[in-house]
Parts: structure tokens; sequence; C-alpha cells
């Protein structure tokens, strides 16, 4: 690649739409993309460049060079020579075909056709000539060319739909709609050229569900969000046509932007390698010396009586000449086949792997798949296992089996045979028969409920109402008429199945309404605003304005977040509702507060205006958004809750187990509720009633979050034995000291439980390490209520504290950091997506193959990497010593012959 002038750094980018010459000023990159590393003029140097960076590749240079000295070389510099150049050969063909795939990939991609707005005209142009500013038409099935600006599209109020599979993974099709101002601009090419648009935006950025900036245009301002963009890797799904104006375009794209080198990872084997090769390369200088000394020795000693015969040397050149000499001939004690050997096993120790049919899961014809292939004799080292819970160890198949409305429980817990739990007594699932349009799979078990709908209870209706509004739930009707919804979590789509079946069914949504039948009876309720869902919040709302004028709001979240939000005459709901969630969680159940807010439209108007107002800020709008939705979502009135159950997968008890029983620890992380987790806990084994402590920690700051910890550690040892509270040891005694503590409690039942609150306080303060001493003691650890970084952050501590061979395995978006953060990373094929199998070094479907790559994979390819090595430095230092050996005796026999013959003489 040739070099271009470099662009300057952006703070905010400003785009015109129609207008080449005006974006052309800032010099913005263009659509063309590269992802190959070289071409052909940079290939050689490049290639050769990165080859002898490995440490074997450049000390057979050195011994080339060394060769090619007449004075020191005793072996033709072709024995070296042709094997150097015939693995840089190998390894720069594989260099050479692997960027050659990477340069035809970026040709087809570049050559793609979109039909692009020019002169009032729609153009056939190649994506590498597109441009910032440029207006494009994308048809249904199409993969966007540039992160665009949606303007028009052939569907109501300027709506479209996108999967973004190739972006983030998930296959659910998302909705994206214009605004209202732009949507009428339709697909008349002379509106559209006419269209003169300045967008004033952030600088191009890798946060893919995030975009801000400004549209003016008309003398007016309209506030641009994630939702008005369709980016780049997109595909148009079940839309005729759609009109966007390019923002980010090639490089630029957050599709690019995110394509950034993945971090290498190395086993431990190649760092012993590594510096094996030091330790031997030090023996070899060291057999090199001793004739070297030898050799100036008998220069001193013997040299100057013979100098009449001899030709005569300096002592000290003639030894640093032996030496190289000898360095010369006992090369081969480091053999250059080493590596490429060692690839070639690892390569077929991936195809074993690839070909297992025990690790072929058949329900979704999935085979388990090697991702990086240099990892594979790591598999029989792993120490510590890190979990996610929801579709690792459970289906991710969500189904709706009780909720608590106004303090009265509805539902019965049912095994897979009908039967509700701890009893024996048969129950029949409620008739939906009265619901025409009612999901026939769906099952529930307590007919009370269906009587509460029909009665008319106000608590119930309004209970329902909600679960049929606060949704990102989008609605379609397949080939036979039927509806059907497209979920983006399957937590969302059992809840609004369960309000299908009970009677408020959710037809459609448009960016200003959604339209939900009500018992038979059409409603449509004008969307006012929607406060969506985030880590960090932990719910979701809507505001909506009734049919008959009120304005509410509907709110469901996490019980810990939302019960702060209610208002204080809820507190005698709130202790019974928090009882239910208890029991809820206790049988394993996934749980969601619910509950809702009268607005008064004064209030609403003032607060609306200070919304807009900050969806127009430029300076810290993320955070005036987020106060402004803490100061609405509060005063709220507790409606209930509600419990979804997501069973385990098939063999995870047994793998949980066998695990165990390998001294393989396992720690659970995941984002569900105490209870919740502390039940598939016991559920799949990592908890036992047999344990002899448990301990939680839930301190609330920092001191209380240090207390707890102390308190367990000498409740687990005895006061005596805390080893570093507030005493000042070196670092390697006290690591001496843990994992001797460790040892001795190995065979010890103890389990760790803490919160995320109290995990934050942790890893955020000088307390870290108490957290990681006492973990460590303990059989299993279950950190619940974390984060997507809290995960990554746990994964580190044990990497750098405890110098152990980690694993993290996860099946969603929110687990990616902590696979790319532990020595292996393996993906689920689950229902979230494939967000982590991208992000992974392995994958397969189904929990339960764990045990067989671990066991069976891992165990086999560490053992027959370490007996290859073993025999292959015991062949070559065999091969050297004897070659050493036998010609320093017959050195010495040449030497001591031509003295001989001198003294005749």
């Amino acid at each position: 690649m040739f070099c271009s002038k470099k662009r300057p750094r952006e703070v905010q980018r400003i785009v015109k739409a129609n207008d080449r010459e005006y974006n052309e000023k800032f010099r913005y990159a263009d659509n063309r993309i590269h992802t190959s590393k070289y071409n052909i003029l940079t290939f050689l140097p490049i290639n050769l460049f990165e080859q002898f960076q490995r440490l074997a590749n450049a000390y057979f240079l050195v011994l080339l060079i060394l060769q090619l000295i007449p004075d020191i070389s005793s072996l033709a510099w072709l024995t070296t020579v042709v094997p150097l150049v015939l693995v840089i050969t190998m390894t720069a063909v594989k260099d050479a075909m692997d960027d050659y795939l990477r340069h035809k990939t970026d040709n087809q991609v570049n050559n793609r056709k979109s039909e692009v707005l020019i002169d009032s005209k729609l153009k056939n142009e190649k994506w590498m000539n597109v441009k910032v500013g440029d207006i494009i038409k994308l048809e249904n099935n199409q993969f966007v060319a540039a992160d665009l600006l949606l303007l028009s599209s052939s569907e109501p109020h300027g709506l479209c739909y996108i999967e973004t599979a190739e972006l983030d993974g998930e296959t659910n099709i998302k909705v994206r709609h214009a605004l209202s101002v732009t949507s009428e601009l339709g697909e008349e090419m002379n509106r559209l050229a006419k269209f003169d648009g300045i967008v004033v935006c952030e600088a191009p950025n890798n946060k893919l569900h995030k975009f801000t900036g400004v549209l003016s245009w008309k003398d007016s301002k309209h506030n641009l969000n994630n939702e008005k963009m369709i980016l780049r890797g997109c595909v148009l799904r079940n839309t005729s046509w759609c009109f966007g104006m390019v923002i980010f375009a090639g490089p630029d794209t957050k599709l690019m932007q995110n394509s950034g080198k993945t971090k290498l990872k190395r086993t431990n084997i190649d760092k012993l390698l590594h510096t094996l090769v030091l330790w031997i390369f030090g023996f070899l200088v060291c057999l090199g010396i001793i004739p070297a000394i030898g050799n100036s020795i008998w220069e001193t000693k013997v040299g100057d009586k013979f100098s009449i015969f001899l030709q005569r040397r300096d002592s000290v050149i003639s030894g640093v000449l032996t030496f190289w000499s000898y360095i010369i001939i006992l090369n081969t004690v480091v053999p250059i086949s080493l590596y490429v050997s060692m690839e070639v096993i690892r390569l077929g120790h991936s195809y074993f792997i690839n070909w297992d049919q025990k690790m072929y899961y058949s329900g979704k014809a999935t085979p388990a798949e090697v991702r990086t292939t240099t990892l594979n004799e790591e598999l029989g080292q792993i120490e510590y296992v890190f979990s996610d819970k929801t579709g690792t160890l459970t289906q991710n198949i969500m189904t709706f089996k009780k909720c608590s409305i106004n303090g009265k429980i509805y539902g019965e817990a049912q095994d897979d045979l009908g039967q509700k739990t701890n009893m024996t007594k048969k129950k029949e699932p409620v008739d939906f028969s009265f619901n025409p349009q009612a999901d026939r799979t769906f099952q529930f078990f307590d007919q009370h409920l269906i009587e509460s709908v029909k009665l008319g209870d106000p608590e119930v209706h309004e209970f329902l109402r909600l679960l049929a509004l606060c949704h990102t739930v989008m609605s379609e009707e397949d080939s036979a008429g039927q509806l059907t919804y497209k979920v983006q979590s399957p937590d969302e789509g059992a809840l609004v199945t369960a309000a299908r079946n009970f009677g408020f069914i959710f037809k459609s949504r448009t960016p200003e309404t959604i339209t939900i039948e009500e018992l038979g009876t059409l409603v449509t309720y004008q969307l006012l605003a929607f406060l969506d869902f985030n880590n960090i919040r932990k719910r979701m709302s809507v505001i909506v304005r009734n049919p008959e004028g009120r304005i509410k709001l509907y709110s469901k979240g996490a019980d810990t977040i939302l019960f702060e939000k209610l208002h204080p005459s809820n507190h005698d709901l709130l202790t019974l509702t928090s009882d239910h969630l208890s029991e809820f969680a206790g049988e394993g159940l996934r749980t969601l507060a619910i509950a809702y807010r009268d607005l008064d439209d004064k209030y609403f108007k003032e607060w609306h205006k200070m919304l807009e107002d900050a969806n127009a800020a430029t300076d810290k709008r993320d955070e005036q958004i987020a106060g402004l939705y803490e100061e609405i979502e509060r005063d709220l009135m507790l409606l209930g809750a509600t419990a979804v159950e997501d069973k385990l997968q098939e063999g995870v008890i047994e793998t949980v187990t066998s695990l165990s029983l390998a001294n393989v620890k396992i720690w659970l992380l995941t984002g569900d509720k105490q209870e919740t987790a502390i039940n598939i806990g016991y559920a799949c084994n990592m908890l036992t009633n047999d344990m002899n402590d448990v301990f939680v920690i839930a301190g609330n700051t920092v001191v209380e979050v240090r207390e707890e910890l102390r308190k367990a550690k000498e409740n687990l040892f005895g006061e005596n034995r805390s080893f570093s509270n507030g005493h000042v040891v070196s670092e390697k005694r006290q690591q001496l000291e843990l994992d001797s503590v460790v040892e001795e409690t190995i065979t010890g039942d103890y389990a760790l439980i803490i919160n995320g609150h109290s995990l934050a306080h942790a890893l955020e303060s000088d307390i870290k390490k108490d957290l990681l001493e006492l973990a460590c003691m303990c059989k299993t650890v279950v950190c619940c209520r974390v984060t997507a970084l809290q995960k990554a952050q746990v994964v580190e501590l044990v990497k750098k504290h405890r110098k152990a061979v980690t694993l993290a395995i996860g099946d969603g978006a929110n687990d990616v950091s902590m696979i790319k953060s532990a020595h292996i990373g393996i993906g689920i094929s689950g229902q979230d997506g494939l967000q982590a199998v991208l992000a992974s070094d392995y994958s397969f479907a189904q929990f339960r193959y764990l045990q067989r790559l671990l066991f069976v994979h891992g165990r086999w390819s560490y053992y027959r990497m370490c007996k290859f090595l073993r025999y292959f430095f015991y062949k070559n230092f065999a091969f050297t010593l004897v070659h050493f050996w036998f010609g320093f005796f017959c050195g010495f026999s040449a030497q001591c012959s031509i003295l001989s013959d001198l003294v005749k003489i």
C-alpha cells in the first residue's frame, strides 16, 4: 500500500448531502477497504522482518553469516542456508496465500455495486467509488455499503428492517426509522437530489450501539441517534427499498473500526520453549568455550616452540575463531525444523477436534470448531473455568411460569411430566381456546389468572397491558397469515407471548404508536418516549398516551433497581412481592419487577423539552439523558413481578461433576439475581448441601466488603491464618503462603457468593487480593449481578495474580470481553447470536462438550506435544554431543600427532 497524505484527526464530522466538492475539503476516507497486510512491493521486506523476529530464525541467520567467514567455518554454508530458506519460504508462501485471499475478499467487496444518486439519476457505482455525503438506494436483501443516515423507505413512517448478523452476530430482525421530515422525501429523485441537509455528528468510533448527531435542514435542527442509522455490514430485510445518506465510509465505518487485531495468545509450552532455547544456546556457548580455551592454551604453551614449522597466530584470536567454529559445528542442538513440526502437530490435533462426532450437535447440525490452532495443548492444563449461566449452562429458551400481581401468586411450577413441584397430583394446562390468536405451544398451569382476566381485575389488566407495551419486540405475519414475533431477547419473547395468550396481544408498532389488541378490541397508544435498557440502568421504560388522553410510564427491570424507585405507599406490597421473588428465585426462575406511574401532562411536557435539549447537546449528552431518565422513573407504583424458566442443558450436571473431580475450579459469572444464581448452582452440583460453609459477600461499601472478607477468612482458618491483613510481606512470600494454604484446603468444600456491587468495590480498591485469596480457597465461586466488564476484570485478576491457565465459556455479547481475556475462550452457539463464537478460540453447541474437549483432546494434545519435544531434544542432544566429544578428542589426537612428528624432525 502506497502512503497517502495523512488525514487530520477528527473531533467531529460535518457532512453535506449531495455535495462531494464540499465534503472533499475535509479529506474524509473513501469507501475502499483494505484488510490485507502487504502488496507486491512491501511483501518481501515486511514478511522477512516479521519472520526474523522469531528467536529460532534469527539464531540461524546469525549462524549463516558466521558460516560465510572462511576462518571459522568448518561446515559448508549450504547446510544452514538450505533448511533456513526452505522454512522461511514455506512460511512466506503461507502468509502470501493468506494475504492473497484477503486481497481477493477486499476486491470482491470493493467491487460490489450500489445505486448512487448522481445528477438526479441513480447510477450503478462500485462500493469503492462511494463518497461521504452521497445518497444511496438499497433494495430488499441487499448489503449496506457504508454507514448511512436513513432518509426514507417503502414502509409507513419511514421504517425499515435490518439484520445485523455480519456486524454483531445477532440474527434477529431490528427496526430503524427515519426522521419524519426526511421520510417525506420518498423515492422521488428530484426531491432527493435537492436534499442539502448538513449533519454534524461524532467522529468515527467503534461503538456499535451509539450515535449522536444533529441534522440541519430547512432552518430547523433534528436530533439523530443510533435508531436513525443503518451500518455497513447490515442487510435490508422485509423492506422493498430505502434511501440513506453516507455518513462514514470505508475504514471509518463502525464495522471496520471494530475489526481490530485480536490479542495474540501463546501457550505455556511456547513460553517454555522460548526459555528453553535460550538455555540451550547458553549451553552451546559453554560447549564452545571449552575447546576455545584449550586452543588458546595450546597456542600459548606449545605453539611458540614450533613457530618455525607452524604458522603462528595470536592465542586470543585463535581461541575466538575456535569458539565460533564449534558454535557452527554444534548448531544442530537447536533444530530449525522444531517450530514447523510443532505447527504440523497442532494442525493435526485441530482436525481431530473438528472431526469428533461425539462433539457434533445434531439438533442444530453444529460441529465443534477450532478457531485458533495454536492452543490445543493448553486445553490439558486448565485450572479455572469461568462460565456464564444463561444460554451456557441453561438452554436460553424462556418459558413464562409464574407471576405475582398485586400480592397474589399465579402459576404453579411444573416438571417435564406436567406435575407440580414436590407433589404427585397431575395438573392440566390452562385452555386458551377463548383466544383464537393464542400461541398453542404456550402452557400455563393456573386457571385463576384466566378467571381474573375475564372478570376484569384492573391490576391484572394493567399488568398484562404493561407486558404488551414495554418491550422492543417486532411483529410480522408469516406466509400463512399468522402473527409472529421477532425478538432481541428470549425474556421479552416469553413475556410478550404470555400477554398474548391472556388476551393482550401486541400487534404492531411505528415510531409514534404501539397497537395492541385488548380482549378483542384494537387499542392504539401514542408512543411519547422510550427509555431503553442497558447494563447500568438494568431496566427499560415506555411512556405512552392512552386513547383517553392519560399519560403513563410503564417500567420493568431488576427488582434491586426498580424497588428503589417506588413510591413510599408501596411498602406493604413491596414486602409481599419481595417474598414472592425470593420464592421464584429459589425455584431457579428468572425474575423481573413490574411498575408504572401516572404522569401529569404539564410535567411531562417540561420533562420532554429538557430531554430534547439534552439530545441536542454536544457535551455530556449521555450524562444529561441518564439524569432525566432517573428524574422521571421515580415514585413508581408496583404492579408485581414475572418469573420465567430457563432449564439446564443436557449433560451439565455430569460435566460440572467431572470438572470438580479433576480439581478444576468453576466460577459462575452471571447477571441474574443472587437467589437464581444460587439455585442454578445447586441444580448443576456447583453448590452442594454437604459443603462446609458458604460465604456471602454483600457489602455496600469498601469498608463493609473488607470486613466481610476478613471475617470469612477468620472463620475458614482462624484469626492467626489470615495472612495478608495489615501485614507487610513480600509478594513472592505471600504467593507461596497462599499456594500452601490452597493446597491444604483443596479438599475442603467451601463456596463464595458475591454480588455485583460488592465485587465492584473489591475490584476497584486495594482489597482485590483479599478477595482473590478467599476465592481461591473455595471450591466454587458464584458472582451474581455482574456486568460484562466485571466478568473480564475477574478473569484478569486470576490470570495476573494466580498465574493459572484460565478458560472462559459463554454464548452472548456480554461474554465477549471475558472470552478474549482468558487464556482460552470458548463460544457456545446459542440463542443470543454469534458474537461469543466470533470472539472465541473454540466453539461448540453444548456445555457438555467441554468435558471431552479438556479431558480427551486437551490431555492427548498436551501428552503428544510433550512426548514429541522430549524425544526431539533427546535426539538432537545425543547427535550433537557425540559430534562434540568426537571432534574434541580427534582434534586433541591430531595435535598430539603433529607434536610427535615435529619432535621426530
